[in-house]
């Protein structure tokens, strides 16, 4: 198992409620991603645990390009990874934020 932790600064979009949101299952070939607030100074930070090893370069570039988009702060992610591709830990990850930002009803 292999751990990665990024730390972006700048995001403009603040955690809109306290509640987590969960997607994704960590199954084979698969991922979860949890997105919560965080008092983290603006930041957003991404923890990565994963059974893909050697891949530090992907997942930087993944995220950050996640975070260009997204511009998120005060808000943590954890990722519990299973050998997802790229285009799935994007997805993932972006259906984390539509959940953790959609209003409650």
């Amino acid at each position: 198992m292999e751990k990665h932790q990024f730390e972006f600064h700048g995001g403009r979009v603040r955690a809109p409620k306290a509640a987590p949101a969960l997607v994704g299952v960590a199954s084979s070939g698969n991922l979860e991603v949890l997105i919560e607030p965080a008092k983290l100074n603006g930041a957003c930070r991404i923890e990565i645990s994963t059974a893909a090893l050697g891949f530090g370069k992907i997942w930087e570039a993944v995220l950050r390009d996640f975070f260009e988009r997204h511009q998120l702060s005060d808000v943590r992610i954890s990722v519990n990874d299973v050998g997802a591709t790229p285009a799935v830990v994007s997805l993932r990850l972006d259906q984390a934020v539509d959940e953790f930002t959609r209003p409650a009803s």
